[in-house]
């Protein structure tokens, strides 16, 4: 079953980062050393930042390559092949709803820098020091030198009804669920899957040679897109239909491909 597979991906949060863990399980890394040594590529798709996900996979960074941002950069051999932004009056606008209708505790992504308001010292300490991002205070988030790549807000307590925001922005942006406490807002039309795309394309994988691991709502394109789709078991149930396949663990998924390959 898995003998023509050349290209692995999987979402981080949910996926293989369970029950908001924020550090990967002990032999993940030397499971993906192992998958790289069979001559299969991998890439971690996730909504995370590229300085957080060369982190989390430090043992192996520079062998694998990176959708970040939910799709809105990608990174092959450590260099951006893909990039989308958003007009910067329409972020804006949206964070001007988030902040009036949802929580203070946004920040936005752009190439270089992730931004957050200055003023939200205990979201400022919760990224650095739980999710570990590099994130860049500033007095005015209206106000950046970059352009918006992504803008996100965090419910501690778990997300709230999200329709609002969707009646209003949904025809302009994609907006999508990441994780049980997160919600992200990209440029219309992108996703993880167009990042995903470049990425395959760079390599020369056909989708029908990709597996992809997945749980949420972002992960939808990419898992609809590739010859193999894996969710894991705890995915939300609109997510688990599209899975040729499920399981408890990625990396007990990833020993049974090695077990095979």
């Amino acid at each position: 079953m898995f003998e023509n597979v050349k290209l692995i991906a999987s979402d981080l949060d949910g996926t293989l980062l369970l029950n908001g863990t924020q550090k990967l399980q002990a032999n993940t890394c030397d499971l993906i050393e192992e998958i790289i040594n069979r001559g299969i590529k991998f890439v971690a798709c996730s909504g995370r930042r590229y300085e957080n996900l060369q982190r989390l996979f430090a043992p192996v960074k520079d062998k694998i390559d990176y959708v970040c941002d939910n799709g809105c950069i990608a990174y092959v051999g450590g260099k951006v092949v893909y990039r989308a932004t958003m007009p910067k009056d329409l972020g804006r606008e949206l964070i001007r709803e988030i902040r009036r209708t949802k929580t203070e505790d946004v920040f936005v992504a752009c190439e270089k820098n992730c931004y957050i308001q200055a003023d939200r010292p205990e979201f400022i300490k919760y990224m650095r020091e739980v999710v570990d991002f590099d994130v860049t205070p500033v007095e005015d988030i209206f106000d950046l030198p970059e352009e918006y790549m992504k803008i996100s807000y965090f419910e501690e307590k778990g997300l709230t009804e999200t329709d609002s925001l969707k009646k209003i922005f949904g025809d302009k942006l994609t907006m999508q669920t990441g994780g049980a406490a997160w919600f992200d807002t990209i440029p219309k039309n992108v996703n993880k899957r167009t990042a995903f795309e470049k990425i395959s394309e760079h390599l020369n994988v056909k989708p029908e040679n990709c597996i992809m691991f997945g749980d949420n709502d972002n992960d939808r394109e990419i898992l609809n897109y590739v010859g193999l789709p894996i969710v894991v078991e705890s995915a939300k149930e609109s997510i688990r239909r599209l899975g040729k396949m499920t399981t408890d663990t990625v990396e007990n998924k990833l020993e049974e491909i090695l077990k095979e390959i």
